[in-house]
């Protein structure tokens, strides 16, 4: 006989006296029996267990008043054939039918266990005897004893598990593993302020995904895990080096120059960043990334689960903080019972990149292709002297000048043959396949009135990529005590300490004017692997910056240190005056410190620059040099003459919060559910940034500085500052102390589980943004309702597979502070030293950086959504839909003023999008029998925007950017190309431009007005994305199947093209196809290779090979499907994990992006999430993950 479990919690437990002389009132007319033994157990303190076969739909009329519980339960069953037993305070109930079973046998006794599916003892799980009243309840270890017939049958239940039925057979000894079951508990929706919504009424729309179900064996960041998880929902892994942030969005954009990311909260809290990094500067690859993510320094196997918060209704309790979205984190916590410990250890190898994925050139190829640049004078001895860079053919002629190699053809020919056959494996070289450890270990105890969690865990990475290693360390303490039957006091502490390397970088920058991205002494390995030559010899010293360079050598003098340090303190009191009524009171502080050492070490080629001069013409083309401009015969000076340089920069964050929450919870007449929550909040955030750049460190001299006056001479004649303390680098105030107060309110009304209404109203200010009470207070509200069709009394009259079917919608106004830069609640005066020509003439003074912007306020977003849950099959088939459509007005933006008021241009609320999306999740358990499973799940998320409004008209080389830049009747982020018509019969590119008119070298990249010509390409985020898995388990094993993709995006491929070429890059291979001779412009679209003397007498041809990499010839579609995980899991049996006195043992094997299914053939390789920027940014590799699993 199947058994299924209803368990009705009290707010305290009692023994069982106590239970049974607790006074029972009823007074019900027509009720079902679970009702009433549902209030039976409310006004007792005992929990119900009845039987499948009893028939809790039937009806009583019942009337007592101060009647014990034997009296009220004798009452309602006495006359309906069915028996109880009141046993460790719980109410047995079953059917006194006809197909009880008669225990056979001699009785005799048996002990065992109880225990989940991961070990953990089950106390208090009830066993019974099948037909008989025989039951007891296992003791706080999971232990059990009952006497039993050889032949009978054991029922075992457990709140939350399925029910089990075990046969005897004449053992004296049995242990039982039960299932999780969470569809006999009521789940409650998360949202991360302290409200706790029942499930079943919570009108708003969210996604929750335990972390067990998607964790990713190898990626340290959690963040990462979601890609593909969750509707509406896209990650973009724009760079994977550890501490930078995936490109998150839900729902979409949010705003035009704002960041659109979503709101972090991990058990209550809103998690700040440290340094705010804009969505666009994620995949920027400046070192800032580094410290992107908000839950870098968060441990995985710490995490319970995510919920995400999507619609108005969901993340209207968050006011003007969730215009993005909320993503909430629930951490684990102690649970009662006997202690246990968990072990778990990833050990991940990643795979070394390889040249067969992209089309570049190997050695042979390069030197043929040096041969044709040699003809076209670009490799001849007079010109490589003169280049900033050069490799086989500059390090030949130095060999020739130092008299080591013969100025012979044939001497040229064999050094140069060398060359030609040495095919260097730059990928080799730079990465490795050193293995990555994670390992983690928790422990978890408590009884009755106290539980306790508690892990540690450390990250040890030797570095994929050369100078690329991490080591970072997680700690987590969460205890929550029962101080009294209506006082709970939670505690949590979790902090984190990172020390990483990476290659050392500066800042990118774009030449607005040839659209030319530079990125001074980049040495990423990823980029370099791809832009090097690979005739080159790795171990030999090369021209680059002027002087000698050598990647290797580089990397190991020529390095940055980060070192992030995050501690939280989180404490929260709930009293519970009445038993429907929960007060919270919340305080929370979190401290945070990065810093960055970037180490240039003496001989590194960044340092050697600043003063490499060892010819009058590399003296005068070195553009590192000093030449005092007071001085009409000064020839250009090192300021570095000696020594390197040592740059350090420190971010601080101290955040404050404080909450007080009512929640009140009641049901009236079984019918009437009401839920209500309010609370007032204040959060204070305080960030400062000091940093400084120490010119002439002599590292390889006991760090001993040797400092040239004329370093500050020239420093001053730049108006550029030596160091800052709590200052911007770019001007903007540093120590930004942020504050907010917030009140709020939700109210929600369920009628007879069938119909629910709710509302949530919060008011908030902060000082952020204007000064006037409109503009800087806000309020946000929203209004939703549920119907619940399956509680329908027509509906359960319908013989229809549905097992659930619900009907929800939302209307709301939600807000957003707009972009972190725009601050100027009042006027910013800023200390500056003024620019002089001379350094007598220096003075400080004061500079009006922005003036008062009173009228400034919230961006804000109205938003429908309509959404349905179906069930069907006993729910083993799962389907949600949603729909959703935005109206975001006030967005802020650039106005431009003509000098009115005192400002050519300010930031104000002149910008307005729409948006609409479509969300479909569905998952189906398409097989299940004792040994086998096979469960599915496909996810479609379908969203688009337009700028309805925009006061500021975008440049042609922001709208033709890689990133997209906004424009009115466009996507947030849209792409334009130059419009590439034919090549000439010389083979230079003709490119369509203003009113029709053609044009090779006269695009004007800085052009407002006229900028219909462009054509527009489509969006730089996908409009369609999602995933489908796959999970299979037999016995034992598990084996899953994971596949992302994603579909509507373009993407620009990689600047190639360019009027100036050296031996020292890797070049593509379609060069080959480059127009040579009249008549092949009919046949290619890859313009002529120029002569060097051409381009020397006709310099504004750079314009016409740089907007080549910004025409329609450069662009892809950004459509992806990748296998994105496949995993194999095996867990010992249980029989064999005791006898080594151990829970649960296993082992997983995992392989991260082993295959991209389909991209475009016009990316040669690039991949589509991943931009290849340099700097610190490095992709998601393909990897191999061994997970261990241990359990005490």
């Amino acid at each position: 006989m199947k058994i299924s479990t209803c368990l009705l919690f009290a707010f305290v437990t009692g023994v069982h006296a106590k239970g049974t002389a607790q006074k029972v009132t009823l007074k019900m007319r027509n009720a079902r029996i679970e009702e009433a033994l549902s209030a039976i157990s409310k006004q007792s303190n005992l929990r119900v267990l009845y039987s499948e076969n009893l028939n809790a739909k039937s009806r009583v009329t019942v009337n007592l008043k101060n009647a014990s519980v034997e009296e009220a339960l004798n009452s309602i069953l006495s006359d309906k054939n069915i028996e109880y037993k009141i046993i460790a305070n719980t109410i047995s109930v079953n059917s006194n039918g006809k197909n009880d079973v008669v225990v056979e046998g001699t009785q005799q006794s048996i002990t065992g266990t109880v225990k989940n599916a991961d070990g953990n003892p089950l106390a208090g799980a009830t066993i019974t005897v099948k037909g008989t009243s025989i039951s007891t309840q296992t003791d706080a270890n999971g232990h059990f004893k009952i006497n039993a017939g050889g032949n009978a049958v054991l029922v075992v239940r457990y709140v939350g598990y399925s029910n089990l039925e075990v046969s005897v057979n004449n053992r004296s000894s049995i242990a039982i593993v039960l299932d999780s079951n969470q569809n006999q508990i009521d789940e409650v929706v998360v949202t991360g302020l302290g409200a706790k919504i029942d499930k079943r009424t919570f009108t708003g729309a969210t996604s929750k995904v335990d972390m067990k179900d998607i964790e990713l064996g190898g990626l340290p960041d959690p963040s990462r895990a979601l890609e593909g998880r969750v509707a509406g929902v896209s990650v973009q892994n724009t760079t994977g080096t550890f501490g930078s942030a995936p490109k998150i969005r839900v729902r979409g954009a949010t705003s035009i120059y704002g960041s659109s990311k979503p709101l972090w909260v991990i058990d209550g809290i809103i998690i700040e960043d440290v340094s705010n990094v804009s969505s666009d500067d994620l995949s920027s690859g400046d070192a800032l990334t580094l410290i992107s993510s908000a839950v870098a320094g968060l441990n995985a196997n710490d995490i319970e689960s995510f919920t995400v918060l999507k619609d108005g209704s969901a993340t209207s309790i968050y006011g003007a903080r969730a215009m993005g979205g909320v993503i909430v984190i629930t951490t684990k916590k102690g649970k009662a019972g006997r202690n246990s410990a968990n072990y778990v250890g990833e050990f991940t190898s990643r795979a070394i990149p390889s040249y067969n994925n992209f089309n570049i050139m190997n050695s042979q190829e390069q030197m043929a292709f040096n041969q044709v640049l040699e003809q076209r004078g670009w490799l001849t001895m007079a010109d490589v002297a003169s280049r900033s860079e050069s490799g086989v053919y500059g390090k030949m002629y130095e060999l020739i000048k130092a008299g080591q190699l013969e100025n012979t053809q044939e001497a040229r020919n064999a050094y140069l043959r060398q060359a030609e056959y040495r095919n260097t494996d730059w990928f080799k070289q730079l990465f490795s396949r050193t293995i990555m450890q994670n390992h983690s270990v928790s422990l978890s105890s408590g009884t009755e009135r106290a539980q306790y969690y508690t892990s540690i865990s450390g990250v040890f990475d030797n570095g994929w990529a050369r100078k690329s290693d991490v080591k970072r360390y997680t700690g987590m303490f969460n205890a929550s005590y029962d101080l009294f039957d209506n006082l709970k006091l939670d505690l949590r502490t979790n902090g984190s300490y990172r020390d990483q390397r990476a290659p050392g970088t500066l800042g990118s920058s774009v030449d607005r004017v040839s659209m030319e991205i530079k990125r001074d002494f980049d040495i990423n390995p990823y980029s370099y692997a791809l832009n090097t030559s690979r005739t080159l010899d790795p171990n030999e010293f090369y021209t680059r910056n002027y002087a000698p360079f050598n990647i290797l050598h580089e990397l190991d003098n020529n390095y940055m240190d980060i070192n992030a340090a995050d501690i939280k303190f989180q404490g929260e009191l709930r009293w519970k005056p009445i038993k429907a009524l929960e007060l919270g009171l919340l305080a929370a502080t979190r401290y945070q410190q990065t810093s960055q050492q970037h180490y240039i070490k003496d001989q590194s080629n960044q340092a050697l620059a600043y003063r490499w001069m060892p010819t009058t013409f590399i003296r005068d083309a070195n553009p590192f040099l000093y030449t005092d401009p007071s001085d009409p015969y000064a020839v250009p000076v090192s300021v570095l003459p000696y020594g390197g340089i040592y740059n350090r920069t420190d971010n601080k964050m101290l955040t404050k919060d404080f909450r007080f929450t009512a929640a009140f919870d009641k049901t009236f007449k079984e019918i009437h559910k009401v839920y209500a929550f309010a609370g007032a909040e204040t959060n204070s955030v305080d960030r400062n940034q000091n940093w400084f750049r120490g010119w002439g460190l002599q590292y390889d001299l006991g760090e001993i500085p040797f400092i040239d006056y004329k370093l500050f001479k020239k420093s001053q004649e730049e108006n550029a500052d030596y160091y800052s303390i709590d200052r911007r680098k770019n001007g903007d105030i540093a120590p930004a102390r942020n504050r907010q107060v917030a009140f709020y309110g939700t109210a929600n009304y369920t009628f007879d589980n069938r119909y629910t209404i709710n509302g949530t109203l919060r008011y908030e200010g902060t000082n952020r943004l204007g000064r006037t009470t409109s503009a800087r207070w806000m309020p946000t509200w929203n209004v939703s309702g549920m119907w619940n069709v399956m509680e329908e009394d027509f509906f359960k009259k319908l013989n229809t597979p549905f097992s659930n079917l619900s009907f929800k919608g939302s209307y709301s106004l939600t807000a957003d502070r707009g972009p972190d830069f725009v601050t100027n609640s009042k006027i910013i005066i800023q200390s500056y030293n003024p620019w002089r020509p001379n350094t007598a003439d220096k003075e400080t003074g004061l500079n009006i950086s922005d003036l008062e912007n009173s009228e400034l306020t919230y961006e804000k977003k109205h938003e429908l959504n309509i959404g349905t849950s179906i069930g069907l099959f006993k729910n083993r088939i799962a389907l949600d839909v949603d729909y959703y459509k935005r109206k975001n007005f006030d967005l802020i933006g650039i106005v431009n003023t003509q000098g009115l008021g005192g400002e050519i241009s300010k930031y104000g609320n002149v910008a307005n999008m729409e948006s609409h999306g479509l969300e479909f999740s569905l998952s189906a358990t398409i097989l299940k029998k004792q040994d086998f499973s096979w469960v599915s799940s496909f996810i479609y998320t379908k969203a688009k925007n337009k700028i309805t409004a925009l006061e500021n008209n975008s440049r042609v080389a922001d709208l033709i950017a890689a990133g997209g830049y906004g424009r009115v009747g466009y996507p947030v982020r849209p792409l334009f190309s130059i419009p590439f018509n034919r090549l000439l019969p010389n083979g230079l590119p003709v490119y369509n431009y203003i009113d029709g008119a053609e044009t090779t070298t006269g695009v004007y990249f800085q052009e407002r007005k006229q900028i219909d010509w462009l054509k527009y390409e489509g969006p730089t985020e996908p409009t369609d994305m999602g995933s489908f898995g796959n999970v299979f388990s037999y016995k034992n094993f598990k084996l899953n199947v994971f596949i992302t993709y994603s579909f509507g995006n373009v993407v620009r491929l990689d600047p190639a093209y360019k009027t100036g070429y050296s031996d020292l890059n890797a070049t593509p291979r379609e060069f080959w196809d480059a127009w040579t001779v009249p008549g092949e412009e009919a046949f290619t679209n890859i313009p002529v290779i120029l002569d060097r003397r051409f381009i020397r007498n006709n310099s504004q041809y750079d314009y016409a090979y740089n907007a080549y990499n910004y025409s329609t010839e450069t662009v892809a579609k950004g459509d992806f499907i990748r296998l994105k995980d496949i995993s194999l899991s095996y867990e010992l049996p249980k029989y064999f994990v005791q006898s080594l006195k151990m829970s649960n043992l296993g082992v997983r094997f995992n392989v991260i992006n082993p295959w991209l299914i389909y991209a475009d053939k016009r990316l040669n390789g690039q991949d589509p999430e991943f931009v290849n920027s340099g700097g610190v940014a490095l992709p998601i590799a393909k990897q191999y993950t061994l997970t261990l699993k241990m359990g005490f």
